[in-house]
């Protein structure tokens, strides 16, 4: 009698657990690890871009670099399915990013931007050396843009 007792109430107690919803709960799903590669792409094309409006003697040089940024982020998006934004990102990362206004002295602006691309290409190339194989390509293309911009820059 005691045996079924308790193998009533361990039966019992277990019927309850498996409706509870605690044991098959689902984790929602990370973000990408390239979401701060891509999120940083768009502020440095932003940076430049606002630079250049600044700066219209520099948007010769700026817009392509601008552009490449750009485009970096529009195949980052494609990779970790994410969305291009409509409208242009303002470019408010204190990492470096220059600020929403650039400076009104084109030593200065310069300045802002190489620094900003200084740590994109530095974040660059960190995920590029942590990526596996299918990413590391991109990443190195985007690591070595943004070394070039460095020197386009000067």
């Amino acid at each position: 009698m005691l045996r079924a007792g308790a193998l009533l109430t361990l039966g019992g107690a277990s019927v309850p657990l498996t409706g509870c919803d605690l044991l098959d709960r689902e984790e929602p799903p990370r973000p990408d690890p390239l979401t701060p590669l891509f999120d940083e792409a768009l502020r440095l094309a932003a940076g430049l871009r606002a630079a250049a409006t600044a700066q219209p003697d520099l948007a010769g040089r700026l817009t392509p670099l601008a552009e490449a940024h750009e485009a970096h982020a529009a195949e980052l998006a494609q990779l970790i399915g994410a969305a291009l934004p409509s409208t242009t990102v303002t470019p408010d990362d204190p990492t470096g990013t220059p600020p929403g206004t650039p400076p009104a002295d084109r030593a200065a602006t310069l300045a802002a931007l190489r620094k900003a691309e200084r740590a994109g290409r530095d974040s660059a190339t960190a995920a590029c050396a942590a990526a596996p194989e299918d990413r590391a390509a991109l990443l190195g293309s985007i690591a070595a843009a943004r070394a070039t911009h460095l020197e386009a820059l000067r």
